[in-house]
């Protein structure tokens, strides 16, 4: 008899059922898929506002360039290219948004005109940042 009390003890202190593994390991599972989602909004917003920074400094460098030559620039180019004894106004890295797709630079009358083409690659679309 003793046996088979021995056996019996040792049964109620086993582990945990398949069950509840299972519902902690579907719990932890909604937790991180809730985890995700709020933080693949963040992704968007922090490269929609480290472009709108990069376009002020295009516009500012734009305006220092108006200011040595007497014109805006008609490209990116003229900003990142040193202007004789002068370094240039913008470093090489400047040419691309925080999507990694190429500003479109151009002069518009006494202004200059910096657009991203956003999340979506595409320019002239809602997406598109610009000054």
């Amino acid at each position: 008899m003793k046996s088979a009390e021995k056996t019996l003890s040792r049964a109620s202190q086993g582990g945990f059922t398949l069950v509840e593994l299972l519902l902690v390991v579907a719990i932890l599972g909604v937790l991180a898929t809730v985890a995700i989602m709020n933080t693949a909004g963040l992704m968007g917003d922090a490269q929609a506002k480290a472009t709108r920074s990069s376009i002020a400094a295009i516009e500012e460098a734009s305006r220092v360039y108006e200011i040595r030559t007497g014109k805006f620039p008609d490209s990116i180019d003229a900003l990142t290219q040193s202007m004789g004894d002068r370094p240039p106004l913008l470093d090489d890295k400047a040419r691309n948004d925080a999507w990694g797709n190429p500003f479109q630079v151009r002069r518009n009358g006494n202004a200059v005109e910096i657009r991203s083409a956003g999340a979506d690659g595409q320019m002239n679309t809602s997406d598109d940042i610009t000054n």
